[in-house]
């Protein structure tokens, strides 16, 4: 069931690589349906905070009518960085399953174990690398391409 939710995400983080987003894709899942379906906007909205997981906790909220998603389960493409970490905690989501880890900003498991800080009133279990090898190949590909034609 993991893969197939993590497929819908990738299928997102498709839609961002063709409009030269970073392609991560996220979805939220609620009582065996996806509520929520985002990518990486960071580029076509001028935000900073335009994450997949960003904008799919926003579309999740705004679908149950709450800000407490601790029903619903995260998928995303690339594990979360310290800002989505942070909303995963305040939306009270307890399932997160990522594809491809974050050697650089992973706030899950590789840098940090937000979800899992003893100190923080919230915990969320994580499943890493479900999907992983097609979830990191399409971020390989994208910043090869970004590199050929000398973006930065």
């Amino acid at each position: 069931m993991h893969e197939s939710y993590m497929t819908i995400a990738l299928r997102q983080a498709e839609e961002a690589m063709a409009a030269d987003e970073v392609p991560v894709g996220a979805v939220v899942v609620h009582a065996d349906r996806v509520i929520a379906a985002a990518h990486n906007q960071r580029e076509l909205l001028r935000d900073p905070t335009a994450h997949a997981e960003m904008i799919a906790i926003t579309q999740a909220a705004e679908s149950r009518g709450d800000w407490r998603l601790d029903d619903c389960t995260l998928y995303v493409t690339l594990e979360p960085c310290v800002m989505c970490a942070g909303a995963i905690l305040q939306a009270r989501i307890p399932l997160v399953v990522y594809g491809a880890a974050d050697p650089k900003a992973g706030a899950l498991q590789t840098l940090f174990q937000l979800l899992n800080d003893p100190r923080l009133n919230h915990r969320a279990q994580v499943i890493p690398g479900v999907l992983a090898g097609p979830c990191g190949e399409i971020l390989t590909r994208f910043f090869a391409a970004q590199r050929r034609l000398g973006k930065k």
